[in-house]
Order: C-alpha cells, then structure tokens, then sequence
C-alpha cells in the first residue's frame, strides 16, 4: 500500500509534512555527473511550451520558470516576491500595493509601474472566459503610482488575490523576451533550462552565484517511459503523476527512489453533462451520488490516507462556514443503494445505459470498472464514451490554485458552459462577491455550495490524487496542496 505517512493532512489544511508518501526504498547515486538535473514531466513533451492561458500542469512548471508575476509560489505552495519585492494590503483589504524591484526588462527598458501595469492588465483580459478569469472579476482596476508602486483596487473582498497573482497564467511579458528567473534553450529534443545572473533575478550579485545553481534538462514522456527512466537512475524528479498512472508505480522495482504524495485540494468526481435519462432530474442524479462506495475507490487503488467526500468545497478550508455537511452520514452504502435503486427502477432501455468521458491510463481504466461495477449495483450501466463531445458524464479530475469555497464554485459557473450547473449557485456566489462583511460573505458562498449540491450536477469523490517520483538527494521539493513544484527551487544547489 501506498500509505500517507501524515494522514490528518487529507482531513485539514495544516502541518508541512514533506514524505507525504511511502518511502519505497533508499535514494541511490544521481543521474548524471555533467552538472545538470534532470526532470520528467508524464505528459505530451510537445504541450510543455504552450504558448496559451490552458495550459497543462508541466507547461504551468516551465511558464513559471520562465515568466514571472508581480509575486510566485514557492516549492511550499507559499506566495514570494517576483517582480514585486514587497507588498501590504490596505484599506480593508481593497486596495493591494505591490513596490517593484530594480531592474528591466529583458528588452532593456526600465521596469517602471506602467509598464507592469499595462502587462497585468493584457495578462487579466487574456484570461476571460476561464475559470482563472472568474477568480479575477473582483479586480476593479490596476494603477501606476509614483515611485515604482502598483496597485490592486479591488471591487469586492478577495483574500486569496497575491495566491491567484501567483499563478504562472500571470506572468507578466513586455515587449520580446521573458521575465522569468530562468531562461529556456532547447538541447535536441529536451528542454534546458538555465537559472539567470541574480541581478535579474531581484537579488544580491555574488561572483560565484554560478556554483549554487544547476541547469535544469526538461522532457515529457508517457508515464511507463519516465518512471522506467527513473528506475535506470537517468533522471532525479519525475513530476506529474495522476490518478491515471498511479498503478504504474508498481511495476518497476524503483529501488533508487521514492513516491511523494502531495496533499492536495481540488475536484475529483464526475461531472454531468446532459439532461437525460438517468441524469434527467437532481434526483435522478442524487441516486447516482448515494450509489458510490467512496472508500472501496480507494481500495480499489491501494491508497491510505486518502479522505473521502460528498462534497462539492472542500472540507475544512480557511472560510468554510460549516453550512454544508457530509451527505448521507449515519447511512450505510447499502441502505443508500436500495433508496437508489427505488429511484431508478422507472428507468427501461437507453435510459439505464450512461457514458463517461475518462482516458485510457491504467488508473482512469480501473476507477471506470469500479465505477461501473458499482452503478450496476443500482441498475445502471456504464460504459466508456467514445468522445468527450457526446459523454453524458466527463471524470473531473483537478488541483485547486487556491484555498477557498469560490474556486470550487467558479468552476461550475454557467458562463463557462462546461456541462450542467446552477444559475441558483452562480447567483449566490455573486451576491457574496458584493459582500463586504467576512461573516455573510461566507454564508452567502455556503448558501451557493448548498445550491450546487442540491443540482446535483457534480458527484464528488474526494481529494484530487498528485504524485511524484523524487530521489532522496534532491532538494528544493516538497510536497504542497496545490501539487505545484517550482523548478527554479529545485535548481538551487543548497550553501
């Protein structure tokens, strides 16, 4: 079994337990004596480089090493200075000022409060129509002030905008070049990422800065391909690792490494996309929802410490109000199911018959037996879709950028139409946006997550599962909640 050595960290947002995973065996000898280090990302190698504001988990890595925002995060999942050295928030939290570092840009102009100015605000146009872009609504206005000083007006409260200026989707460009601490090259088919003087970094020069930092080589492969290179000792880190390539961690003896465990937060459920059948009505789909066995799709893994869910918010977050419990508690699955199968029974022919949107990997294919294993429990058939287009059902399966109620809601708004939602829970939300006093703002987003529950239109599991391959001599990683590791940090060769 793969056991979460700091369990509690499923079940509540505290602590920093790094080995967030078993420790399979003892770290061995590194991959290689030329001074570079070497990353595997299990995804497309062709996606790492995207140019866009979709991008996938290892393309948010090599944007962030790359670009930079006003502030970044840490291999802690900690906000830090980027181009902005320091910042205080003032005014009620309405208004954030950020007073920029010395330095210019790669083009050579200064980089003045306009010219950031003007970069956030091409960055937060570029992001409408995203859920990212439903996190900003409350950005009223940027401003350039005097003296290199930027600010933030904010229309309506927003706690968590320095973790969202973090993200790597607001790097901040002006002109050619990027702004990023590291600068890419390509070397034949792999990525190489190499750390800039400290100058341009925002931090003290130092002659021999050179001996503290190392290049950073970059591929994707498909998950058997990087843990099998992984095994042969060629690369340190191997990043990326979902629900999906999870059983692969078996395979090889992965004698030389460790599987880290991230604690994250997220989406992991299904999500309805047509109103049809036995996903016609909410309590249709409610049905569906109570015929889950959530912890048997965790045996079904091999995975302990993993904490399941009803629902939609996670549990436990910073301004979570408690409204909503867990659903059914008290319940056995077995009573849950015979209440379902009632609900079911008027259902003939196609009606019985739903398909699911979910990849081919090892894990989405074992979590889609078990899922059908269990939905025939109730009477109903469930099949793989041929085309995420034309599914009844997609897997979501998603790392939160920050912990509160509204990202979950956000990503079930109706604006993004991205299957069945709640205009009900969009209304909500939007009322506590405007909602200046902390206490019935977070009682409006309770109201709203109340709301989406009732739609039914989203069957949570639990906590989304991140894992990595980390070899024990590696430092500048550690295991975080938003399963975001920095590769700049993992450049820095300790003093």
């Amino acid at each position: 079994m793969i056991a979460a050595a700091c369990p509690p960290l499923f079940r509540r947002l505290a602590g920093s337990c790094v080995a967030l995973g078993m420790v399979l065996a003892l770290a061995g000898c590194s991959g290689g004596d030329d001074g570079s280090f070497d990353v595997v990302f299990m995804e497309d190698e062709a996606v790492l480089t995207d140019s866009g504001v979709r991008l996938s988990p290892g393309a948010q890595h090599v944007r962030a090493a790359t670009r930079a925002g006003l502030v970044a995060i840490n291999a802690q999942g900690e906000v830090v200075p980027a181009l902005a050295d320091r910042w205080n928030v003032i005014e009620n939290g309405s208004i954030f000022v950020f007073r920029l570092r010395d330095g210019t840009w790669p083009n050579g102009e200064e980089l003045t409060a306009p010219s950031v100015r003007d970069a956030l605000q091409r960055a937060i146009r570029s992001l409408r129509g995203t859920s990212l872009g439903l996190d900003l609504v409350p950005v009223d206005e940027v401003r350039a002030m005097a003296g290199r000083v930027v600010e933030v007006r904010l229309a309506s409260p927003m706690p968590d905008l320095l973790q969202v200026l973090g993200q790597p989707e607001l790097g901040l460009v002006h002109g050619e070049g990027e702004t990023g601490p590291m600068v890419l090259e390509r070397d034949g088919e792999n990525i190489l990422l190499t750390m800039r003087p400290p100058a341009e970094r925002g931090l003290p020069d130092s002659e021999d800065w050179r001996d503290y930092v190392r290049e950073v080589r970059v591929t994707g492969l498909e998950p058997a391909q990087a843990i099998e290179r992984f095994d042969d000792g060629d690369v340190e880190v191997v990043l990326g690792g979902r629900l999906g390539s999870l059983p692969l961690a078996d395979l090889g003896p992965l004698s030389r490494g460790t599987v880290r465990l991230d604690p994250a937060i997220g989406l992991f459920g299904l999500r309805a996309r047509r109103e049809r059948g036995a996903l016609a009505t909410p309590e249709l789909r409610e049905a569906l929802a109570m015929a889950i066995d959530r912890p048997a799709l965790a045996s079904a893994f091999n995975v302990g410490g993993w904490v399941p869910s009803t629902r939609v918010v996670a549990p436990d977050l910073p301004a979570d109000p408690g409204m909503v419990a867990e659903r059914w508690q008290g319940s056995s699955v077995e009573d849950l199911r015979r209440v379902a199968a009632g609900r079911l029974a008027g259902l003939t022919g196609q009606d019985k018959r739903l398909t699911l949107a979910i990849g081919d990997a090892p894990g989405e294919q074992l979590l889609l037996r078990e899922l059908a294993r269990q939905f025939a429990t109730v009477g109903i058939t469930l099949v793989q879709a041929r085309s995420s287009e034309g599914a009844d059902m997609v897997l979501v399966d998603r790392v939160a950028r920050y912990a509160s109620p509204r990202w979950f809601l956000n990503q079930f708004n109706c604006i993004l139409d991205d299957g069945l939602c709640s205009l009900e829970a969009d209304r909500l939300a939007s009322r506590a946006l405007d909602e200046r006093d902390s206490a019935l703002r977070a009682r409006l987003m309770g109201e709203a997550e109340a709301a989406l529950t009732r739609a039914n239109v989203y069957i949570p599991f639990g906590p989304p599962l991140r894992w990595s391959l980390v070899r024990g001599e590696v430092d500048g990683f550690a295991p975080n909640l938003w399963a975001f590791h920095p590769l700049p940090d993992m450049a820095v060769i300790p003093r």
